[in-house]
């Protein structure tokens, strides 16, 4: 059976759908000005978010049989379509209920990025391949090329038409997820394991690597996501820099170097636990220096690079595992899927807290004082470099895990 088609609309929901991810981040300040939603309620937005993708990862993990594949397929895209409508028209039609509305819709849309994260890596990986980590990382990729589209499209739009019309912008990126939806159901899906059955057959050794891949990609994807979601943010209330350039020359570079890393390994890369090593070492040093450097654009700079750091630790922790434990079954990939949606929830949510507490503390005040900037870019400093916990630890544990594995080749 041709499965052409099944890995494009894969491919194509993975790049439309990364305006879930990266929309709403570039929307923090407008809700923040035009509705008063602090920076821990925003926070709060991403953990819902990725908490909702959590539920989800767990909820497949045990009643994966359960699920009609190919009609979970079908009917993802519209969950993104329905959730950013309500996120849209609640807010324009009641603005007092704003959060609500933001709320509400963030839980729809997260509906989707959830099963299409387990999904549709698992998709990919049963489809017949001369290369499956090509496809895997090219998948991964996709994301990057996403995120730089919605970035592009969104600041001319918000440009052109100003930030109070943000709404129509959100729907617009509803409507687009028509595209994949139609793809799916005009493609084949592969047989694919739906019973656990890969997980059933490894042995202890193989449940402790498993654990120690879903402790990777809950640092990794605390490393990208941190960055992800606060980068816009950080530009425009630490650094000073204007909104617009703030989102074409932070978060969509950022974009650019995240996708094109990913891309660059899907043709060229090997020896992935030592690319994900490099990738958490240069992640600690970037948020460190984007949090500490008094300057903007050596901070602007570091926030950037995070994005070639970060690229691989949550793909290349799936290559990892399917690499060491082959067939593992769509059960793995939503145990995987669980891991780095929990980093990703913890991790901005934490930024958030850090803003908001350290900005009102005597000690920003009076540090502001001294540094000539204000409590407020001072929290956001510190919630930056509070960040730099998840790579740092994330060091440590591929240490370990380069060890781990180079002994239970051995046995």
């Amino acid at each position: 059976m041709n499965y052409k088609l099944t890995k494009y609309a894969c491919y194509v929901n993975y790049l439309i759908g990364a305006c879930v991810f990266t929309l709403p981040s570039m929307l923090f300040v407008t809700f923040h000005e035009m509705y008063g939603v602090s920076y821990t309620l925003l926070g709060t937005l991403v953990l819902t978010n990725f908490c909702t993708q959590f539920i989800i990862d767990l909820v497949f993990t045990i009643f994966g049989k359960k699920f009609n594949l190919s009609l979970t397929l079908k009917i993802m895209p519209m969950l993104v379509t329905v959730g950013f409508l309500v996120y849209a028209l609640i807010p324009m039609l009641a603005p007092q209920h704003a959060y609500t509305g933001l709320l509400i819709g963030t839980i729809l849309f997260s509906v989707s990025a959830g099963l299409s994260e387990v999904l549709l890596s698992a998709v990919i990986a049963a489809l017949p391949s001369d290369n499956p980590e090509r496809d895997m990382s090219a998948l991964h990729s996709l994301y990057g090329y996403g995120v730089v589209t919605t970035v592009v499209l969104s600041s001319i739009y918000l440009k052109v038409f100003g930030t109070a019309n943000w709404m129509y912008l959100a729907m617009f990126w509803g409507i687009m997820q028509i595209i994949p939806c139609v793809m799916f159901f005009l493609a084949p899906i592969p047989n694919m394991d739906l019973h656990n059955e890969g997980t059933k057959k490894t042995d202890k050794n193989r449940y402790f690597g498993i654990a120690l891949c879903f402790l990777c990609i809950f640092l990794g994807s605390a490393a990208e996501n941190s960055m992800t979601n606060w980068i816009s943010s950080f530009m425009e209330s630490a650094l000073q820099i204007p909104k617009a350039v703030g989102d074409l020359l932070g978060l969509m570079v950022f974009a650019i170097l995240l996708a094109l890393t990913r891309t660059w390994y899907a043709k060229y890369g090997k020896d992935i636990s030592t690319v994900l090593l490099i990738g958490m070492i240069g992640a600690s040093v970037c948020y460190v220096t984007a949090g500490l450097c008094p300057y903007p654009i050596v901070s602007m700079i570091a926030c950037i690079l995070v994005g070639i750091f970060s690229s691989m630790l949550w793909p290349g922790t799936l290559i990892l595992m399917e690499e060491k434990y082959p067939g593992l079954g769509v059960v793995a990939y939503a145990i995987m899927a669980a891991g780095g949606d929990f980093g990703a929830s913890v991790a901005p949510q934490m930024i958030g807290i850090v803003v908001d507490n350290v900005a009102v503390s005597s000690w920003a005040l009076e540090m502001s004082g001294t540094l000539g900037i204000t409590a407020e870019q001072i929290g956001m400093k510190t919630g930056i470099l509070s960040a730099s916990i998840f790579p740092i630890l994330g060091i440590f544990l591929l240490i370990f895990i380069k060890h781990y594995f180079k002994k239970e080749a051995k046995l």
